[in-house]
């Protein structure tokens, strides 16, 4: 690992303005993606400003129709706190083993974008709401591909947003030493209609619209059954081909229409 030097930021103002001073710097919340990505000298920051302590940005809020998540909450206070929506809770129990989930945080995970991370399908499953210290991103315009999300140079994940559905579930088929999704879905049921959102298939986070179109119809599993998603462009790697993570795809949406329904 390479030296670097560290800054204890006591709000967003002054994390944003010691990363404006920075010629490289990087926000440190929980650490989990940075630090293993330092100590293989994959990156080398000139600047870590710990956000982690920052009290605006912890916590679970349970709102009148959404349930507000700020960036440096682990983990394991999601699955605790965010009762309003169970599937969300279950999702977060799923993440790693306990020592990540009470040091990893909702905001690391979404700015790095892994392919095989549980949240971005939180978000785009529920249409969720990235509030930065700029804007406001819809999930859908959030990912962008693999690593990669719309966050400009400087910007900070402050909270998520997400509303409450009708009905929803995630389900997933990790792998066994890491527990990263090797597909994972997560179905929801909204005012607005039914989202189908995939990770771990491909290189970042996508919708199946065909699903939602048929399940709109009728919220059974038997409803997409026959449904698959092509397998080209789908990872593949040592552990499961492009066309085992597609026959996933369809297996995770039935089981997370079931456990929904």
């Amino acid at each position: 690992m390479y030296n670097f030097n560290y800054h204890r930021a006591g709000s967003v103002d002054e994390a944003v303005a010691l990363m404006a001073k920075a010629s490289d710097g990087r926000f440190l919340a929980g650490g989990h993606s940075l630090l293993p990505t330092m100590k293989q000298r994959l990156a080398q920051p000139t600047d870590l400003i710990d956000i982690g302590r920052i009290a605006a940005l912890n916590g679970v809020k349970t709102e009148s129709n959404a349930v507000v998540v700020g960036a440096a909450t682990p983990h394991a206070e999601v699955n605790a706190s965010a009762k309003a929506i169970p599937a969300l809770m279950a999702l977060a129990a799923k993440i790693g083993d306990p020592h990540v989930r009470h040091r990893g945080t909702i905001g690391g995970s979404i700015a790095n974008s892994d392919p095989a991370a549980d949240y971005p399908a939180a978000l785009v499953g529920l249409g969720a709401t990235v509030k930065t210290n700029k804007r406001t991103i819809a999930a859908d315009d959030f990912f962008k591909g693999l690593f990669e999300t719309a966050l400009s140079d400087g910007e900070m994940v402050v909270s998520v947003s997400f509303p409450k559905p009708e009905a929803a579930a995630y389900m997933k088929f990790p792998q066994p030493a890491s527990r990263f999704a090797l597909v994972g879905v997560f179905v929801a049921r909204t005012s607005g209609g039914v989202r189908v959102a995939v990770t771990g298939a491909g290189p970042s986070v996508f919708r199946v619209k065909a699903m939602e179109d048929a399940l709109k119809a009728k919220f059974t599993p038997d409803a997409i059954k026959g449904i698959t998603v092509p397998a080209k462009g789908l990872n593949s790697d040592i552990h499961g081909s492009a066309e085992y993570r597609a026959h996933l795809v369809n297996v995770m949406a039935r089981r997370a229409v079931a456990a929904a329904a």
